[in-house]
This record gives structure tokens, C-alpha cells and sequence, in this order.
């Protein structure tokens, strides 16, 4: 019997038919991975509830124990703001109409909340102060939380975790937070940026940028550029668009308040750029420091997260296919930054602010990473005991960091807290009367701003201590307040005659740092002046460098040497004499 079978063709059936998902390319299908893969991050994710809550926590309490770390956050953005609420406070030659460096469209931002709450504490600066630190943390939560979450989102809780409790905790994040400075609001324009980016809202994250740019540090350009770059190749047309629009309206809209304030045309972010950049400018006329001031800095601010961030590019080929592209992009800014800041003679803390964040980030990628270096890739289930104990190290290494960054905030608030506590005092002595003047020496740089000095206080003056450089003097209203060019200011750091008060006998007040030193001083002879406030401060010179960086229970007490910042009223014996 014959086996064959006809020829004919038999009829194609619903399953031999070409279904939607078969004839899809395989980059379609890998794309159809990739969202899975997201959408399963995110059930897995950390939620909005706990970085917000924690990182509220932190900035609350950085807000009201934070202290004033540069004097430039006093003199050029404290100042003004009290200016413009109290048509009193300091002016330096950066706000001269003359230069016009400063732009007061970055203090109008902070006017925002400085205004209402000086209508509601009409008899109390010093909440005004704190309200408007309140603001700036309240900024950093929300900009660091859309960090985490992004992190969480992409690459799951363990490292998001890591990177929310190290900025929290690690004292640079912890005292950048709340400073009023150009660079700290790049720093929150940095995690905004770098989370919308994660997020995958490329035009929004560029849009962040030009922001913390324009209104914030014009400098900071350089460390945004990885972002925009990538954005930009990403989703051109919308991503340009977004960003140029919103450089558009925020270089108008400085031109206008410039105008307004200056009252002359003139951009005051293509003077700082021109003064700084362009050749104008002699910054190092305010000091020079060697190549590896922020290596050092940054260790003091983040200890062993500083040096595990900056290893993140020696991990990068184990997890590649965990972090790159997108967290390499992120995280870049750090190197490219350090190394151009590094490269300038003139060096400062408060310029590394900005990458502050992406230091927290890459170090927490470092560590999630530790059990790679002795996995099996092609075992990603493999349990052996260096990877159990690389997991182990984890936690500790976090805790490490942790532990190290407490130590360090605890050292500072506590080792040179006592000028902002030593001016609070000054509101209980009003029985003085009116007209009282505060003559401050060698201190001027520790000077907290006009917020602390009550009302009844007429007047802050400099008392002649040595210092040769060009020193801030009261903004004039009979000149034109803010559209005033003194002729005593000079962009050379040369000092003014008028800058001093000649006669201490003209003090009410005097505030002095009394020192143990071989030499005599004005702090050690006090004899004629009645102190009615004397805290602790932190001898830097005479104590050793570990046991002032670092709080070490027993030891910071005993190893370290305090002099004494001491509040003196005029004696009655003296008024008589």
C-alpha cells in the first residue's frame, strides 16, 4: 500500500498565520524588554513618602544649626536681601553699578519668601533669616528626593537608598543645603536635572539646567553639559526648544531687573562671565591655594564617599550593563568638574557645591557594586562566599561613611557656631537707646549679616585690625541705593580710607575673637570693655588637624584648643572717663 500523500497544499490555519509579534524587528522587541523591565523597577521602587520625609528631616535641621561658612553668602546675598526688605545692609563692589557682577534677579527669587515673612515677624530679622533657609531647604528636599526616586526607578532601592542616606548625612550635602549661595542652587538645579533625566524627560531636564545656569551660577554651565548633550541627541527639536525658550525668557527677564536695579542697561551674567572668564578679572587677588585643595576638601566633606565616588569610573567596565550609559552621564559632571576647578588658582569650598549630589551617587553605585568583583557573569545567582562577604562589607562601608560624616558636621556646627549665637544676644540690650553703634575688628569675615543686628542698633562699623583688602561698605540711598557706583570701590581688593571707624571710643558694641597667642592682640586686652557674652570657638591654628576635622568623643574636647568670641558693651567706667 502506498504511503504517499497528495501534493496538494494544506490550508493554512490561524497559527501558521504571521501574528503582530512575530513580524515585530527585534529592536522592537528589545524596547518591549526595556519597558518591562522599568515598569518591574518600579513596583520595586522607593516611593515619594520616605526620601521627602527623611531628606525633610535633615534640611530642618540643617537649617537651624547650619553655620555661615563663607563670608561671601553674608556680604553678596544676605545683604542685598536685607537691603531690599530694609533699605539697610551692606553693599560690596560686585553690586557697584559700575561692575554689576551680581544679579538681582537670584536675590528677588529669595525675596519671595523673605517679603511675606518679614510682613509676618515685623519685630524679628532673625526668623526672617531662618525663613528664608527654611525655603532653601525645602528647595534641596525636593530636588534631591526626584534624584532618589529616578534611582530607585532605574536602578532599584539598594542604591537609591545608599545615595539618600548619604545625602542626607555626608556634611557637604548637609551644609550646602541651606547656604544661600549661586552655587548651591545649581547644586539643587544639578539633582533636578539628573532626576528628570533618569526619569526619561530629556527636555525638562535641560530646561532644569539653563535654570540653574541663568539663575543660579553662570559657571556651572561646564558641569550641565553631559546632560544636555545627551538630551539633546536623544530628542532634538523638543529638547532644544525647551532649552532655549527657557534661556530666552531668563536672560530677558535678568536684563529687565538689572535695569531696574542698576538702572542702566547691562547683563549682569555676561559681566561676572566677561570679569571671570574673558580676562577681566583677577580673582586671584583673593588667594590661590595648590591643586589638590579639593581633593583634600572634598574628603573632609565626604570622607571615604569622596574617594569611593571618584572610583566609580574603575567600576564602570564590571557593571557597564547596569550603568551605562545613563548613570555614566550622570555621574560625569564630578570629573569633569574637579578636574577644571582644580586646574584654577583661585579655589574655594563653595565651588564644588554643584557636583556634591553626583559625588553621594556615585559612590552608592560603587558600593551596590561590591559583590561584582567576584560574581560569575555568566552565574548572575552566584552565592559564593567573596560575593556573601562583598555584600556583608556594604552596609558597613555605608555605615563607615556615615559615622565619619557625623563626626565631621557635629565638629563644625559645635567648634565655630558661636558668632550666629553670639549676635543673637545682642537683641536683649536695647535698654542702650537708640543710635547704638557695633564696631566689629578682625571678625568682619565672621559677620552673620544686618539680620542679627536689632533695630536699635543704627549702624555696623569696621575697626582698623590690619587687614589691607577692600571691605563692604553700607549701601547709600542718598547715591542711589542699589544704582549706586561709589567712587570708594575698586575691582583691584584695594582698601578704602572710608571703610574704617578711626574713634572705638564712637563703639557701643565691640565683638572680638580672644585668642592664647605670644603676642599681644585687641582681643587680649579687653580690660575696658564689660563682656556680656563670651562661647567657645575653635582655635584652627593651634589644634591638630584630625581632631578639629572630625568630632571624636573625649578627645575633641581635650585634644583641641578654643579661644573665646566674646560680645563686649562699652563699661560705664570708660563712658565717664
Amino acid at each position: 500500500m502506498a504511503l504517499s500523500l497528495p501534493t496538494r497544499q494544506r490550508r493554512g490555519v490561524a497559527s501558521d498565520l504571521p501574528s503582530p509579534s512575530s513580524s515585530r524587528s527585534k529592536p522592537d522587541e528589545k524596547e518591549d524588554k526595556r519597558k518591562r523591565s522599568e515598569e518591574g523597577q518600579e513596583h520595586k521602587a522607593i516611593g515619594w513618602f520616605l526620601p521627602l520625609f527623611a531628606l525633610g528631616m535633615l534640611r530642618y535641621m540643617s537649617a537651624t544649626s547650619n553655620i555661615i561658612h563663607d563670608c561671601d553668602e553674608v556680604f553678596n546675598y544676605w545683604e542685598p536681601l536685607h537691603f531690599l526688605l530694609y533699605n539697610s545692609g551692606f553693599q560690596t563692589w560686585e553690586y557697584s553699578s559700575r561692575y554689576a557682577l551680581r544679579s538681582y534677579l537670584y536675590i528677588n527669587f529669595h525675596e519671595l519668601v523673605g517679603l511675606p515673612a518679614s510682613w509676618l515677624f515685623p519685630d524679628d530679622k532673625v526668623r526672617v533669616f531662618y525663613a528664608v533657609r527654611f525655603f532653601l531647604g525645602l528647595v534641596s528636599v525636593i530636588s534631591d528626593a526626584t534624584l532618589v526616586v529616578a534611582l530607585s526607578r532605574k536602578y532599584g532601592k539598594r542604591l537609591a537608598s545608599y545615595a539618600l542616606a548619604m545625602l542626607c548625612l555626608t556634611s557637604g550635602c548637609f551644609f550646602a543645603s541651606t547656604s544661600f549661595l549661586p552655587s548651591s542652587f545649581a547644586m539643587y538645579a544639578m539633582s533636578l536635572s539628573s532626576g528628570l533625566f533618569l526619569l526619561g524627560k530629556p527636555a525638562s531636564a535641560v530646561a532644569v539646567a539653563a535654570v540653574g545656569v541663568i539663575l543660579g551660577w553662570p559657571f556651572s554651565i561646564l558641569a550641565f553639559l553631559p546632560i544636555t548633550i545627551y538630551s539633546l541627541a536623544r530628542r532634538f527639536k523638543q529638547t532644544f526648544l525647551a532649552g532655549a525658550v527657557t534661556s530666552l525668557v531668563l536672560l530677558v527677564l535678568s536684563v529687565l531687573v538689572d535695569y531696574y536695579y542698576y538702572k542702566r542697561w547691562t547683563s549682569s551674567v555676561f559681566n561676572l562671565l566677561q570679569y571671570n572668564v574673558l580676562g577681566g578679572g583677577e580673582s586671584h587677588l583673593y588667594g590661590i591655594e595648590g591643586p589638590i585643595f579639593y581633593l583634600r576638601n572634598g574628603f573632609n566633606n565626604f570622607n571615604f564617599c569622596f574617594i569611593l565616588g571618584l572610583l566609580f569610573p574603575a567600576f564602570l567596565p564590571i557593571a557597564r550593563r547596569k550603568y551605562a550609559p545613563d548613570l555614566l552621564i550622570v555621574v560625569s559632571p564630578l570629573y569633569i568638574w574637579l578636574g577644571f576647578m582644580s586646574l584654577q588658582p583661585h579655589k574655594e569650598e563653595r565651588f564644588l557645591y554643584p557636583i556634591y549630589p553626583l559625588v553621594c551617587v556615585a559612590a552608592s553605585a560603587v558600593i551596590e557594586s561590591f559583590p561584582d568583583l567576584f560574581r560569575d557573569k555568566y552565574n548572575p545567582h552566584d552565592n559564593s562566599w567573596p560575593v556573601v562577604i562583598a555584600k556583608f562589607i556594604r552596609p558597613v562601608v555605608l555605615g563607615l561613611i556615615l559615622s565619619a560624616s557625623h563626626a565631621r558636621t557635629f565638629s563644625l556646627i559645635n567648634g565655630y557656631g558661636a558668632p550666629l549665637e553670639t549676635y543673637k544676644i545682642l537683641e536683649h540690650y536695647d535698654d542702650v537707646g537708640t543710635g547704638s553703634t557695633l564696631c566689629v575688628g578682625s571678625e568682619w569675615h565672621r559677620f552673620p549679616s544686618s539680620f542679627f543686628v536689632p533695630e536699635y542698633i543704627s549702624e555696623v562699623r569696621w575697626i582698623d585690625d590690619g587687614f589691607r583688602g577692600l571691605l563692604p561698605l553700607p549701601f547709600n540711598s542718598t547715591l542711589g541705593g542699589t544704582a549706586a557706583a561709589p567712587p570708594h570701590f575698586n575691582n583691584k581688593n584695594k582698601a578704602s580710607d572710608e571703610q574704617f571707624l578711626r574713634d572705638i571710643e564712637a563703639c557701643t558694641f565691640l565683638v572680638e575673637l580672644q585668642l592664647n597667642r605670644p603676642y599681644p592682640t585687641r582681643g587680649s586686652d579687653l580690660s575696658t570693655w564689660e563682656p556680656i557674652a563670651a562661647l567657645p570657638y575653635l582655635d584652627r591654628e593651634f589644634s591638630p588637624s584630625m581632631y578639629r576635622s572630625f568630632f571624636i568623643p573625649y578627645l575633641w574636647q581635650e585634644k583641641n584648643v578654643f579661644g573665646m568670641y566674646k560680645l563686649l558693651k562699652k563699661s560705664i567706667k570708660m563712658t565717664l572717663m
